[in-house]
């Protein structure tokens, strides 16, 4: 039988999350009573969760200067050594291990060279000897570990935590990573496409409403995008909403293994603008080497913005070029969506950051396809290139703090929430 009341397990723990997120956008401090106005909790409720909160090392209590007459009132602040999640992003280059704090401050980072999976389980086993690393490097205990958050290309499934079969990842077909990294590690694991994880920490990080519709444009070793509407991030029926890199952008351009010519995932990756440095005397192939290698792309990738920076005229065609490319696919993700926003990041965007800002706007702006009436915003995650393990870390924290009103109805008379159970 389902109901559609109230769980009152489920209405303790939205209430937790409510106090939490309200302290953690406070990092100054903010008195109980604050907190109170600003969830329009009770007092009592307020105390009482406040209480659990610093009993279990999440958030700490002092009292405020003294100012005049008057006991001072009790400050409440988080604790950002009182939990950890670990985020981990597959790139087709590297993988990159994040550990952050409940601050969301990055407390120690690893990379390594992203394997081609032959044994699945032989992959996972290394991973999790990486976390060890990565632990014991920044000596946290395990048991402040709230969980692993796994930024991977798309397509996943969320469901099983399967890495279905991402094109830029030879060998990475149907990886049931979730279930095996968690049994590993013992802790509890997440997925999501890396895109949409980069919306996850951008959304977290930005002050309440500072950004509600946007789109997130990756510029990694492939092109991504995330989306936000309404303050949430958009995954989709299957979780894999958001992927722009088949929109056509130059109908010239080489045909991709859609058969479309001139994808935008084709033509402005750091692959094809190397190859094009190459073919334009910018690069030697020397220089260059194994184009199917990601890493040396990678390294002459940076020697293309170098040659761009000091002022070589081929080189920053090709980078601005790349922008007028990008320009025409946000048009058509702008348009769909109706955001006024466009962020931007990933591990190779601070190369191409200089040519493509002072590019990509006027070429969105007077693009005669752009429909929507209002000017769109440009800007950068305040992420680096790290943004998509940050993001992958900032699932978990999201997923265990971040007060979500569908939690309160019941569907199930079995239904049980546990979350906090320990506070």
């Amino acid at each position: 039988m389902s109901g559609t009341g109230v769980n009152l397990g489920a209405l303790a723990e939205f209430n937790v999350a409510v106090v939490l997120d309200a302290i953690r956008r406070h990092p100054s401090g903010v008195a109980r009573t604050e907190i109170s106005t600003l969830t329009a909790l009770s007092g009592m409720t307020v105390s009482n969760v406040c209480r659990r909160l610093v009993e279990a090392g999440l958030v700490t209590e002092e009292a405020a200067p003294a100012r005049g007459r008057g006991k001072p009132p009790k400050i409440l602040t988080l604790n950002p050594d009182g939990g950890f999640a670990v985020g981990v992003h597959i790139d087709p280059a590297v993988v990159t291990y994040v550990l952050i704090d409940l601050a969301g401050r990055v407390r120690e980072r690893m990379r390594t060279a992203t394997p081609t999976v032959q044994n699945a389980a032989k992959v996972v086993g290394e991973m999790a000897a990486r976390l060890d690393a990565l632990l014991l490097s920044a000596g946290v205990d395990r048991a402040k570990v709230l969980g692993i958050g796994v930024a991977s290309p798309g397509p996943i499934d969320p469901e099983t935590g399967v890495v279905l079969n991402p094109p830029m990842l030879p060998g990475w077909h149907r990886v049931e990573l979730r279930r095996a990294l968690s049994i590993v590690t013992g802790l509890p694991v997440l997925i999501e496409k890396d895109a949409t994880a980069a919306v996850v920490s951008e959304l977290w990080f930005s002050e309440p409403d500072e950004r509600r519709d946007f789109a997130f444009v990756y510029y990694g070793t492939g092109f991504a995008t995330g989306i936000a509407i309404a303050g949430s991030a958009v995954r989709g029926v299957s979780s894999n909403a958001g992927d722009a890199g088949h929109i056509s952008v130059d109908p010239d351009g080489p045909i991709c293994a859609c058969g479309r010519r001139g994808c935008v995932g084709v033509v402005t990756v750091p692959r094809a603008l190397v190859e094009q440095a190459v073919r334009d005397g910018v690069l030697t192939g020397a220089q260059v080497g194994d184009t199917a290698d990601v890493l040396q792309v990678g390294t002459a990738f940076g020697l293309l913005a170098d040659a761009a920076a000091v002022g070589d005229a081929q080189a920053m065609e090709i980078l601005t070029g790349a922008a007028r490319h990008i320009a025409r696919a946000v048009v058509v993700v702008v348009d769909l969506l109706d955001v006024g926003e466009v962020v931007f990041g990933g591990p190779f965007w601070p190369q191409i950051a200089p040519f493509a800002l002072t590019t990509l706007p006027d070429a969105v702006h007077s693009d005669p396809g752009l429909v929507v009436p209002h000017r769109i915003r440009f800007s950068e995650s305040a992420i680096a290139s790290d943004v998509a393990a940050v993001g992958a870390a900032t699932l978990v924290l999201d997923d265990s703090f971040s007060p979500r009103a569908e939690a309160l109805r019941i569907r199930n008379p079995d239904e049980a929430v546990a979350r906090f159970s320990t506070l």
